[in-house]
């Protein structure tokens, strides 16, 4: 008998639409788990217990109604803490805007409730999105739930979390240098960086414009694609948004690989990856190559330098998009006497945290007379490097593959003070995020402190349908065994 806070949104979607369990069943399961995980594991900032019970009564009275508005009706979904939610707080995890409750919805955020999904509330993260493992909230680190002496990985640390730990059925964040990927490998679900412009950033708290990215956390390869259909498509209000008719993903699903050109990149394969998690991505090539599809080695060579430029691009557009954090408008402002500029300064200094702020001098002095050309100019030539590989890549391959994350989950507090140590969590995945193109992570298995391992599947521009094909074969050969926590027979626990 399995508890319903463990369903897959499939499952949950197709026990709702048969009558045997509502929306506020599957509500009550999911803070009912975030009542017992909440204290070790810090998942959520906001719980909205007042919003996500109207929210769920409203499905349940739209299905009493015959009103089905899709898959995510009635479930129960969480949301990175950098999306703006109309009514409820949403701080960025950052105390230069604690108590900021903005008054409308991010495009993403009002697409999942038009499609029904009840918002259980606000996931931590690390502030403004710059961390790769939730200890830069100013309120507090996640810890992982495979392991609490462990990080979940950032910077959205506590959707990957809400998702493992069974506090929502999915989740929601951004992804501006692996910052759902790697988090989702470290937690063991599934974790995708749609196409630049695929999903509108409307809304989105920006920390770097040409780099974010919202996308969808869950338990399978289904449940992404049915998060990443409600929120995906033009949005007038995103300059960025691509004027395309986006297409349905599901057909990709049930496809197999018989055929697929696999390229495995060798840059991402060799000298920094944890040997653990190189043996695990190496025998899900293996199986992916048993079940027919065409594997070879491919190179990418300017990404041995995609995190030197990540490191000069990502800072110079904080260093402009933070510059609106003044304590003029909104947010801190600080109580100290003085001129206006004076106020400004000290209200940036408190209410910004230690990485932020040495991001923002990063992205200054990037930008400053004299050193424009030298840095931020040097690494968006890099850049175009960059996505000049992928294009060659492409052309030989369908879909590349690589770990996720070099290493497993790593203990709270070991790379804290080591910035470098901390950026090198990303090096697997922010090329993708220098491209544009979409990416996945889906879990392959354990290492021998029994910590899951990811393996990342990267598509070109638009190649969802290739993406998802490949990540549902991954998730059929591997069988990752985690999902003995998941319900797969009739039998469910209300």
């Amino acid at each position: 008998m399995t508890d319903l806070a463990d369903l897959t949104i499939a499952r949950a979607a197709s026990g709702l639409r048969t009558g045997e369990f509502t929306a506020a069943d599957l509500l009550e399961a999911v803070m009912r788990r975030a009542t017992m995980t909440e204290a070790q594991l810090h998942a959520y900032l906001t719980l909205d217990h007042e919003g996500a019970a109207t929210a769920a009564e409203e499905a349940d009275r739209a299905f009493a109604a015959g009103q089905d508005h899709g898959l995510l009706q009635g479930i129960p979904i969480a949301l990175k803490d950098n999306m703006c939610t109309r009514g409820v707080e949403t701080t960025a995890s950052s105390k230069i805007l604690s108590g900021w409750v903005p008054p409308y919805d991010a495009t993403a955020v009002a697409r999942l409730r038009a499609a029904g999904a009840v918002i259980t509330g606000k996931t931590n993260m690390d502030e403004f999105a710059m961390g790769s493992s939730t200890e830069n909230s100013a309120f507090g680190e996640t810890r992982n739930p495979w392991d609490t002496d462990r990080v979940p990985g950032g910077s959205s640390g506590g959707s990957a979390v809400a998702v493992a730990a069974g506090s929502a059925f999915g989740a929601f964040g951004s992804d501006t240098g692996g910052s759902i990927r790697q988090p989702a490998a470290l937690t063991g679900v599934v974790g995708m960086k749609p196409t630049y412009g695929l999903v509108s950033r409307y809304g989105l708290i920006a920390f770097a414009s040409s780099l974010d990215q919202i996308g969808p956390f869950a338990r399978t390869v289904e449940d992404v694609v049915l998060l990443l259909e409600a929120v995906a498509g033009f949005d007038a209000l995103d300059s960025t948004s691509i004027d395309e008719p986006t297409p349905g993903f599901g057909d990709a699903l049930r496809t197999g690989v018989e055929g697929v050109r696999v390229g495995v990149v060798t840059e991402l394969m060799g000298e920094g990856i944890d040997p653990e998690v190189r043996a695990a991505v190496q025998a899900t090539v293996d199986r992916l190559a048993d079940a027919g599809a065409a594997v070879g080695e491919v190179s990418l060579p300017s990404s041995e330098h995609a995190l030197s430029a990540y490191y000069l691009i990502a800072p110079a557009e904080c260093s402009s998009n933070l510059a609106r954090f003044d304590g003029v408008r909104y947010g801190h402002r600080s109580s100290i006497e003085g001129t206006t500029e004076d106020m400004m300064s000290h209200s940036r200094a408190e209410g910004f945290g230690p990485e932020v702020i040495r991001r923002i001098l990063l992205g200054t002095y990037a930008l400053s007379a004299g050193y424009y050309d030298a840095f931020y100019g040097q690494a968006q030539k890099v850049r175009t490097l960059v996505r000049r590989d992928f294009e060659e890549a492409y052309a030989d391959y369908d879909v590349l593959v690589s770990p996720t994350s070099p290493t497993t989950a790593f203990p709270v507090g070991e790379r804290a003070q080591d910035p470098l140590a901390m950026y090198l969590s990303d090096v697997c995945t922010i090329p993708s995020n220098l491209s544009g193109d979409p990416s996945i992570s889906v879990p392959v298995g354990v290492d021998a402190d029994g910590l899951p391992v990811g393996f990342q599947i990267m598509a070109p521009a638009l190649g969802e349908q290739v993406l998802f094909q490949v990540a549902a074969e991954v998730e059929r050969l591997v069988d990752f065994q985690d999902r003995a926590r998941l319900a797969t027979s009739d039998e469910v626990k209300p």
